[in-house]
């Protein structure tokens, strides 16, 4: 006998089973190559009449395929019976779509700082971004600050060890975004409308800090700019993302970088500026902002004989948890999807 006829019986019989469709079908097949008459049993009956030599590899070979067989059948109706589903007990729409798997989307900081350049542009401001790491004179020499300015301070301003410019000093993790008005002027001359967007480092953290967070920088210069378009500019930014009917109001304050100077404040987001327990008078503080002092002008190439400017800053963080009555910019940053799932 033929072990290569055994075989080729075997890989019938398997590739069949394998392609059975309901347990009849498997049956069938059973009795075909395993019953009483079947081609494998018929093969088992002709072993007495081998010689003594054959009897050992032939009965093995026939073994071997009755096992096989044995256990595809066993495996295809397991894996039908897992698949099959009672029609008369539950009902499927084969047309119904498939569940939605879980999708997220961008941070809540991201949508802000992605909202707030769209309001910009669409009144002429160019989306700017300069370092992280900055020098000593854009941070702070350039922009008027005295070598004993406060802020300069090791307890305030994160500086870089082994760092430092020969003309522009040491190399500190930018405290403020006011650093990309003397880059811009360098770079263009006016007109200029720039909105530089970008991460900044103090030594801050509580409930309303953190020692990084994102700051947005407007900055107008050309000819006959005065404190009119200054206020125009912050109104339009305070009705395009906190709401139609909220207004800006500026109180004199003190920056060195620009002259005057003011702090801004918009209509509260609760009350609608009626006043109430979270803004006590009707007013929220927003941020600093002010006409471009004239050293600023001169110190980034500009002749503020020429030219005027005006700019501002505000804290990305500060006006988003405005906008939504958050109390603890911690919220934003520590990755609760509590907190993220509302949004």
């Amino acid at each position: 006998m033929d072990i290569s006829k055994i075989q080729n019986l075997k890989n019938q019989a398997i590739s069949a089973v394998l392609e059975a469709q309901s347990d009849d079908e498997l049956e069938r097949l059973r009795i075909a190559y395993l019953g009483r008459k079947g081609e494998i049993t018929q093969l088992l009956k002709t072993i007495p009449s081998l010689s003594a030599s054959e009897k050992k590899e032939i009965g093995q070979s026939i073994n071997d395929a009755k096992k096989a067989i044995e256990q595809a059948i066993k495996d295809t109706k397991k894996s039908q019976q897992t698949q099959k589903i009672d029609f008369d007990q539950e009902w499927l729409d084969v047309t119904a779509p498939g569940k939605r798997p879980a999708v997220g989307h961008l941070h809540l900081v991201t949508e802000t700082i992605e909202e707030i350049t769209d309001i910009f542009e669409k009144i002429g401001f160019t989306r700017k971004t300069y370092p992280e790491v900055e020098w000593d004179w854009y941070s702070f020499g350039a922009l008027n600050m005295p070598e004993n300015h406060p802020a300069r301070d090791d307890w305030e301003t994160l500086y870089l060890d082994k760092l430092k410019h020969q003309k522009y000093g040491r190399a500190v993790l930018t405290p403020h975004t006011s650093s990309g008005q003397i880059r811009e002027m360098e770079q263009q001359k006016p007109p200029i409308r720039m909105l530089n967007i970008a991460k900044c480092y103090r030594r801050q953290a509580d409930v309303s800090h953190a020692p990084m967070f994102y700051q947005f920088e407007t900055l107008v210069v050309d000819k006959d700019i005065n404190i009119t378009h200054l206020k125009g500019t912050l109104d339009y930014f305070a009705r395009q993302y906190f709401g139609k009917d909220r207004k800006t109001r500026i109180r004199p304050f003190h920056f060195q970088f620009t002259e005057p100077s003011f702090e801004i404040d918009v209509t509260c987001i609760v009350c609608g500026g009626q006043g109430c327990p979270v803004c006590k008078d009707g007013w929220l503080e927003l941020g600093g902002a002010g006409m471009v002092h004239p050293l600023v002008l001169k110190h980034g190439g500009i002749d503020p004989e020429k030219y005027s400017g005006f700019a501002s800053g505000f804290g990305v963080e500060r006006v988003l948890m405005m906008k939504y009555g958050l109390d603890d910019i911690r919220l934003l940053f520590n990755g609760d999807l509590r907190f993220l799932n509302q949004f």
